[in-house]
Protein backbone atom coordinates (compact mmCIF):
# COMPACT_ATOMS: atom_id res chain seq x y z
CA UNK A 1 0.00 0.00 0.00
CA UNK A 2 2.76 2.04 0.54
CA UNK A 3 4.42 1.90 -3.10
CA UNK A 4 0.95 2.68 -4.07
CA UNK A 5 0.52 5.90 -2.31
CA UNK A 6 4.38 6.47 -3.05
CA UNK A 7 4.21 5.92 -7.03
CA UNK A 8 0.90 8.33 -6.85
CA UNK A 9 2.77 11.20 -4.70
CA UNK A 10 5.58 11.30 -7.52
CA UNK A 11 3.01 11.23 -10.60
CA UNK A 12 1.49 14.26 -8.92
CA UNK A 13 4.55 15.58 -8.22
CA UNK A 14 5.38 15.08 -12.41
CA UNK A 15 2.48 16.51 -13.26
CA UNK A 16 2.71 19.73 -11.25
CA UNK A 17 7.00 20.17 -12.31
CA UNK A 18 5.29 19.37 -16.61
CA UNK A 19 2.93 22.32 -15.78
CA UNK A 20 5.15 24.72 -13.83
CA UNK A 21 7.40 24.12 -16.68
CA UNK A 22 4.99 24.82 -19.61
CA UNK A 23 4.17 28.06 -17.52
CA UNK A 24 7.89 29.00 -17.57
CA UNK A 25 8.27 28.46 -20.90
CA UNK A 26 4.88 31.12 -21.74
CA UNK A 27 6.59 33.55 -19.48
CA UNK A 28 9.44 33.17 -21.70
CA UNK A 29 7.78 33.29 -24.80
CA UNK A 30 5.56 36.30 -23.83
CA UNK A 31 9.12 38.42 -23.10
CA UNK A 32 10.74 37.45 -26.02
CA UNK A 33 7.47 38.69 -28.57
CA UNK A 34 6.77 41.65 -26.27
CA UNK A 35 7.05 45.26 -27.68
CA UNK A 36 8.65 46.96 -26.35
CA UNK A 37 10.92 44.52 -24.40
CA UNK A 38 10.57 43.84 -20.64
CA UNK A 39 12.13 46.71 -18.44
CA UNK A 40 15.02 45.23 -16.18
CA UNK A 41 13.93 44.13 -12.85
CA UNK A 42 11.89 41.51 -10.78
CA UNK A 43 8.09 40.99 -11.32
CA UNK A 44 5.74 38.20 -9.88
CA UNK A 45 2.43 37.23 -11.29
CA UNK A 46 0.25 34.36 -11.37
CA UNK A 47 -0.85 31.61 -13.89
CA UNK A 48 -3.33 29.09 -14.73
CA UNK A 49 -2.69 25.61 -16.04
CA UNK A 50 -4.36 23.12 -16.59
CA UNK A 51 -7.42 24.43 -13.49
CA UNK A 52 -3.68 24.26 -11.26
CA UNK A 53 -2.52 27.91 -10.08
CA UNK A 54 1.43 28.93 -9.73
CA UNK A 55 2.91 31.80 -8.79
CA UNK A 56 6.06 33.16 -11.32
CA UNK A 57 9.00 35.52 -10.49
CA UNK A 58 10.50 36.97 -13.30
CA UNK A 59 13.75 38.82 -13.19
CA UNK A 60 15.11 40.75 -16.50
CA UNK A 61 19.11 41.73 -15.96
CA UNK A 62 20.87 43.77 -18.60
CA UNK A 63 24.15 41.83 -20.75
CA UNK A 64 27.09 43.08 -22.06
CA UNK A 65 25.23 43.53 -25.21
CA UNK A 66 22.84 46.10 -24.70
CA UNK A 67 20.94 44.36 -27.64
CA UNK A 68 20.31 41.95 -25.53
CA UNK A 69 18.53 41.09 -22.14
CA UNK A 70 18.65 37.64 -19.79
CA UNK A 71 15.36 36.75 -17.76
CA UNK A 72 15.45 34.01 -15.51
CA UNK A 73 12.06 32.80 -14.83
CA UNK A 74 10.78 30.39 -11.53
CA UNK A 75 7.75 28.53 -10.87
CA UNK A 76 6.45 27.55 -7.94
CA UNK A 77 3.16 26.59 -6.10
CA UNK A 78 1.40 29.52 -4.22
CA UNK A 79 0.77 27.39 -1.05
CA UNK A 80 4.69 26.94 -1.05
CA UNK A 81 6.50 29.17 -3.10
CA UNK A 82 9.88 28.79 -1.77
CA UNK A 83 10.19 25.53 -3.46
CA UNK A 84 10.52 26.50 -7.14
CA UNK A 85 8.86 23.37 -9.13
CA UNK A 86 10.12 24.80 -12.40
CA UNK A 87 13.40 27.19 -13.14
CA UNK A 88 14.89 28.85 -16.81
CA UNK A 89 16.79 31.40 -18.27
CA UNK A 90 16.48 32.64 -21.87
CA UNK A 91 17.78 35.96 -23.73
CA UNK A 92 15.50 38.49 -25.29
CA UNK A 93 16.85 40.56 -28.29
CA UNK A 94 15.93 43.54 -29.09
CA UNK A 95 12.50 43.52 -30.49
CA UNK A 96 11.82 44.86 -34.38
CA UNK A 97 10.92 48.49 -34.47
CA UNK A 98 6.82 48.22 -35.88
Amino acid sequence: MRAVAQATDGATLLKQRTLALWVAQNRLAAAQAAVPWPPIGPRDGDAMQANMRFAWHENVTGTPNPSFRKIEITVADPDVPDYALARIAGYIGTPPQR
